[in-house]
């Protein structure tokens, strides 16, 4: 799951070599490296005893931040550290007092899915000036707290920095003014800091995404998606202000997502004129019988001459030019608001998590990091290194350098500004619309299908090739329902089973759920390999796309092997997976697992909720994923569950025994009213969720008693989050890159395309922070083909910290680190 980045390099793995196709060439040169994280490493309980943390949110508040702190705690907790809250922020550090309240494992409950901070937030003025943060440093000593995480932006960590540095100077003018001892003096000589991004702006360079930025993803696609219905109603169109004052992220991936019509965003400028470009493009889509119009602007958008442009200045210009109905929404603090996604849940637990063990590391010597995301990995970078990394993208704004601001701002933003300058144009470009670059003078057809059951963000990822396809002069054949309308068109009940696709075809697919083109669970040689390849000769396609789960793959391979024996088949094919299940060897993500993650985050709250207010209740609820147990094990993360019971780790009488002693332990002493265990679908085929609620029921008889939930297929549906529909379009307008150079190296003057090497049926996948294609015959001695899932499984490494953040005693805390760079997130995708 996740918001991830890919590269813009693409890697190519073939047998024993590993091949990087450079589309740009990186400079390397300034690479700030940070320290490996200790996830992965053997962790003893208790190992912290004496030490003691201090944890506070600083700045705008964030969703996502009460994960980072419960992570604080409870990891703080289990290795025997002392930790504190600093409520209100700097200022409360400041003022001292109850402002500063030990934690407890049991004040941590309960606030993994609310918003905002429970810790509370301020600005604090008082801090900036030495006198103030001498008081902070006289507080801070009286709990010997000599190690702080500090969750906030860039000006709460610059600011904690600052600390840390004059911290012995301050000790010293204490001691000297009689104001501590010189037993705290010597105890408290050295200040330890980690910082962690809270912002929803995700505007820090060296974290992949800042806690909170997701969940105002959601918030602004939410609201674009409502009101996308009432403007089309009305034939209205909407200027909508979004956050970000210095960033444009928010705007940009949110009209990526929405298909909106333009976008203003600070670091890229519109052209001198623009009032008539906008025009014209709206007047042209409402003539194509397009019955609303969704523009986006940043807060902080800005002309070329660094003039703001504002909602209302938009407005006025539609309204006086075109004459058109419109409305101005500014979404404001709600961006800020609602509960946090699940994938902010995760980030923020494990960024917590991290930073806690990166404290037990920290010597006098050690600079201040941060704990960020690198991919699938947590990693430290150094934090003043990355504040003036991001401070230099304001500087050349500042300066009116807007090509410098989007290069500094990473290839993740200049690949979203590009992909999304390209999908929403009106129709392919002209100059586009040929083949040049080929040996053939007629149009090449390529086809693209669904195979599996429905995730979302399928139906974005169609829309993008298509379009893609569209501009590079090739023709898209989409293949409705699958096989089935490939080899029985017209019995399949359908009128054109086969047919192309234009432009405008899949205008508005971004935001569908479902599979629009329809979809069959169900693999290539049930139907007869002889027959499928029969029909692609037919209708002369001549590059397969295939986008689904487990199916799709096993298809591709199916077919990649009868390639000696059917011709037909010697064509690109590439697998773009998708599937809630997140099953497909090759990919550490597939399209639909995010979407899928939080509607089982949602449904787990309003279950725990059912419960408030009535008699002490333990619902055990199952989740799809069929032999995965990813869905069960990060929705687990997300949802604060006691345990998740997957295939992949066995589940015996007595795991579950003890956890019904933990359970009651925790209600009978710690004063939880209500416990969630997980369990996926295929977990124990003799512990069944209703074993399970019957032995929970049986042998917590007095304590609490027990429900069960079968989620079902409410899990595959929905509509995409953004991470999916971010994703399938950039997985999408990829593979088409890939499939036209292949086609271009190969295609006759006849149109005949002829390819049978490996790497020309190929798994597209996110390989850590790499968008990878690998070969489906390389790939087939990576799966278990009897329980339809990868060998290696990289999320198995985060169980343990499920169960330590549920106050279980684990003996070791196993998951990944690595060792970072600050370039080495600039120079990504964010998908």
């Amino acid at each position: 799951m996740a918001m991830q980045r890919e590269t813009e390099d693409v890697l190519l793995r073939t047998d024993g070599q590993r091949i990087r196709q450079n589309r740009d060439s990186l400079d390397r040169k300034d690479s700030i490296m940070g320290e490996t994280g200790r996830e992965g490493q053997e962790l003893e309980v208790g190992t912290g005893t004496g030490r003691a943390i201090g944890v506070f949110t600083s700045g705008g508040d964030s969703q996502g931040m009460n994960a980072s702190v419960r992570a604080v705690v409870r990891m703080g907790s289990y290795l025997g550290c002392k930790v504190y809250y600093i409520k209100e922020g700097y200022q409360g550090m400041v003022d001292g007092g109850d402002n500063i309240e030990e934690a407890t494992w049991s004040s941590s409950s309960g606030i993994l899915q609310r918003g905002g901070t429970v810790i509370g937030s301020a600005r604090c003025q008082e801090f900036r000036e030495r006198a103030g943060r001498l008081k902070a440093a006289e507080n801070l000593v009286n709990y010997n707290i000599t190690n702080l995480v500090v969750i906030g932006g860039d000006g709460s960590l610059t600011g904690a920095n600052l600390f840390r540095q004059e911290w012995q100077s301050l000790l010293d003018e204490l001691l000297k003014n009689g104001r501590i001892s010189q037993e705290q003096r010597g105890y408290c000589s050295h200040l330890n800091i980690v910082g962690l991004v809270g912002s929803i702006d995700n505007d820090f360079c060296g974290t992949d995404m800042t806690i909170g930025a997701d969940s105002a993803l959601h918030r602004i696609v939410e609201a674009v998606d409502c009101i996308a219905t009432t403007a089309s109603s009305h034939q209205r169109c909407f200027v909508m202000e979004v956050m970000g004052r210095h960033c444009g992220y928010l705007a940009l991936v949110g009209a990526l997502a929405t298909e909106a019509d333009w976008v203003f965003i600070p670091e890229w400028p519109p052209e001198e004129g623009w009032e008539d470009t906008l025009c014209k493009k709206l007047a042209a889509e409402r003539s194509m019988g397009q019955r609303l119009n969704i523009i986006l602007v940043a807060e902080g958008a800005i002309d070329r001459k660094g003039n703001a442009i504002t909602a209302d200045m938009v407005k006025k210009v539609v309204t006086e030019k075109l004459k058109y109905d419109t409305r101005v929404t500014v979404l404001g603090h709600v961006q800020r608001g609602g509960k946090p996604t699940a994938f902010d849940r995760i980030l923020g637990s494990r960024m917590g998590a991290e930073a806690v063990l990166a404290l037990m590391d920290a010597n006098p010597n050690t600079p201040a990091c941060v704990c960020s995301l690198d991919g699938n990995q947590t990693v430290r970078v150094p934090l003043m290194e990355c504040v003036k990394r991001t401070q230099a993208v304001q500087k050349a704004m500042n300066e009116k350098n807007f090509e410098e601001a989007v290069r500094l701002r990473g290839k993740s933003f200049q690949n979203n500004l590009q992909t999304y300058r390209t999908l929403t144009k009106l129709r392919p470009p002209k100059d586009k619309c040929d083949i040049s670059g080929t040996n053939c003078s007629t149009k090449i057809k390529l086809g693209v299908m669904s195979i599996g059951a429905p995730a979302c963000g399928s139906n974005a990822a169609v829309r993008s090739f298509v379009r893609v396809a569209l501009t590079k002069g090739y023709e898209v054949l989409g293949l409705h329902d699958s096989f089935d309308g490939l080899l029985y068109g017209n019995e399949t009940g359908l009128i054109d089973p086969v047919k192309p696709m234009s432009w405008t075809d899949v205008q508005s697919w971004s935001g569908r759920g479902g599979s629009l083109l329809g979809t069959k669970k169900c693999v290539a040689s049930k139907y007869g390999l002889d027959k499928i390849a029969e029909n692609l000769k037919k209708y002369e396609i001549s590059g397969l796309l295939i986008i689904g789960g487990f199916e799709a793959y096993h298809s591709a391979l199916e077919m990649t092997e009868a390639r000696k024996k059917f011709e037909a088949f010697c064509i690109p094919i590439i697998v773009i997976p998708c599937t809630i299940s997140n099953n497909v060897p090759g990919t550490d993500f597939s399209l639909g697992a995010d979407t899928a993650l939080n509607e089982i985050a949602d449904i787990c709250d309003r279950i725990k909720q059912s419960a408030t207010g009535t008699k002490r209740r333990v619902f055990v609820v199952e989740t799809m994923g069929g032999y995965c147990g990813y869905l069960a094990t990060m929705s687990g993360l997300a949802g604060g569950a006691d345990a998740a019971y997957i295939f992949e780790e066995e589940v015996n009488i007595t795991m579950l025994r003890d956890d019904v002693f933990h359970l009651k332990d925790k209600i009978v002493n710690m004063g939880v009213q209500r416990g969630l265990i997980l369990r996926n679908e295929n977990a124990n085929a003799n512990y069944t969720t209703d074993f399970i609620e019957h032995l929970f029921s049986e042998e917590g008889k007095g304590v609490f008693t027990c429900r069960k939930n079968v989620l079902g297929h409410m899990q595959q549906g929905g509509m995409p989050s953004p991470f999916d529909r971010n994703f399938g379009t950039k997985m999408a307008a990829r593979a088409l890159l890939y499939m036209a150079d292949l086609i271009q190296q190969s295609v006759e003057a006849n149109g005949k395309v002829y390819r049978d090497e490996p790497t020309s049926a190929v798994l597209l996948g996110m390989q850590r922070r790499h968008l990878a294609f690998t070969p489906v015959e390389k790939l087939k001695d990576t799966t278990d083909f009897k329980h339809r899932i990868p060998m290696d499984q990289w999320w198995l490494k985060l169980r343990p910290l499920l169960r330590i953040l549920t106050k279980h005693k684990e003996k070791a805390y196993s998951a990944e680190g690595i060792l970072a760079g600050v370039d080495d997130f600039e120079d990504e995708d964010n998908i």
